[in-house]
């Protein structure tokens, strides 16, 4: 199977040519020059030359070291046919990108829809967080109260025991008098 590289009359794929110092893919030539000797009928990739700085621009590299054979015209690809593919290229390039930026648009609602239910979420819990303080806050209250009832009735129950004098005595041990 023969590939573009080794058929002298065919055009190489737009992906496959090196780009110029310009950034720019680079244009098929053939080489018509007697010299250097041996070059004559060789392909070669130059640069377009389309930039509108007016510097030229030197790039030329060799796609045939030797002379596959003879080339049936000496212009493999003309200016037409190259600026038909660099428009292709570049258009299919802007689809890419296009396509591209869409999905990250989509990406980046779908992340904003995330990002609005996680705030929503979170003032829920914030809610419900401070809604179990209160009612913490509420137990603990009652339950101080709770203590201090039980305290309450505990010292109302020892302090009569303790103060008794039904028996007729002091707190010394003494026995009191009665007298009407």
């Amino acid at each position: 199977m023969s590939t573009w590289r080794d058929d002298p009359n065919a055009i190489p794929p737009w992906n496959k040519r090196p780009k110029c110092h310009c950034s720019f893919r680079t244009w098929l030539q053939v080489w018509t020059d007697p010299l250097p000797q041996g070059k004559k009928g060789c392909r070669f990739f130059k640069c377009p030359d389309i930039d509108d700085d007016f510097k030229p621009c030197t790039f030329m590299q060799w796609i045939d070291t030797r002379l596959l054979g003879r080339v049936s015209f000496n212009q493999v690809e003309t200016k037409g046919q190259y600026y038909a593919r660099h428009t292709q290229a570049r258009e299919e390039a802007r689809l890419a990108r296009e396509e591209q930026e869409r999905r990250v648009r989509q990406q980046q609602i779908r992340l904003k829809g995330k990002e609005d239910e996680l705030k929503r979420r979170r003032a829920e819990l914030g809610q419900r967080e401070a809604a179990l303080k209160i009612q913490e806050e509420q137990f603990q209250a009652r339950e101080a109260q709770l203590k201090r009832e039980a305290d309450e009735q505990k010292n109302q129950y020892k302090e009569p025991a303790q103060s008794s004098t039904t028996d007729g005595r002091n707190k010394k041990g003494k026995f009191l008098r009665f007298t009407q």
